[in-house]
């Protein structure tokens, strides 16, 4: 079983916001796998709920808007200072203006929909660019999805083809870096209520739906989604790369 320990391993988990955020139920769950962690936290504002979460996991709490030039490079430049090396990436950062978010994607404006880009797509590329010289040889980078991405979901709206861009991106470094022995891949979770899905329209009935559809007619949870952030990071996931991996209770066969 000693594959699916993280003892030994570190780690940076990017965008934990409060104890809702699937960053911090894979935090969480990296923790207590023996993994060494370095958190952060978009701002101040957030910091303040942040603050408790990293003490809980004896993590380095840093302050980063991905939007900002040079914020992620001194993220980085912290976690290296903290950890050395970097074993795994959790990349867990997804922004839209509600006024682009709630209306139709043919309605979107270009400012918004560069701003979601950048934030929700691109800031993962940086990220891993960043960390790229300190990264273990068989180190394991993840970023979070939706459903949304592979199919039109109703009130899912521009993020959709965000986070289509993002497996994209995904696929694309999956197959640059893995010579180097990195693994890439992309999570895409049923809905949870997070603060981020907070912003979706109707996003009770979305999850609501899940429920009643999905093969396990229930919603799945932050440990379990963080218990498959374990598996990925971990040397039993050594031979995978370059997917998208569903935890949503089967919600995506049937839909």
């Amino acid at each position: 079983m000693q594959e699916f320990s993280l003892a030994g391993k570190r780690g940076l988990v990017v965008g934990v916001a409060n104890e809702q955020s699937i960053a911090w139920g894979c935090a969480q769950q990296m923790h207590a796998m023996g993994a060494e962690l370095v958190m952060s936290c978009v701002n101040e504002k957030a910091q303040q709920f942040v603050a408790p979460l990293a003490e809980r996991v004896n993590a380095p709490l840093i302050v980063c808007n991905v939007e900002q030039e040079g914020c992620v490079q001194n993220l980085v430049s912290n976690a290296i200072s903290h950890l050395g090396k970097i074993d795994f990436i959790v990349h867990s950062v997804a922004w839209a203006p509600l006024d682009d978010l709630h209306g139709r994607v043919t309605d979107t404006s270009a400012e918004g929909f560069l701003r979601a880009m950048r934030i929700s797509c691109h800031s993962f590329a940086e990220l891993v660019r960043c960390c790229e010289p300190y990264l273990s040889a068989s180190a394991s980078l993840m970023t979070m999805s939706y459903l949304g991405a592979d199919e039109a979901v109703e009130h899912y709206g521009m993020m959709g083809p965000v986070k289509a861009a993002l497996e994209s991106v995904v696929r694309y470094m999956a197959a640059e870096l893995g010579p180097n022995g990195h693994r890439v891949h992309a999570i895409s979770p049923g809905p949870v209520p997070t603060r981020a899905a907070s912003g979706l329209q109707d996003f009770d009935q979305l999850m609501q739906k899940a429920v009643e559809r999905s093969p396990l007619r229930r919603l799945v949870t932050l440990r379990e989604i963080g218990n498959l952030a374990v598996f990925l990071a971990s040397d039993a996931s050594s031979g995978m790369t370059g997917q998208t991996l569903y935890i949503d209770g089967g919600y995506h066969i049937v839909n």
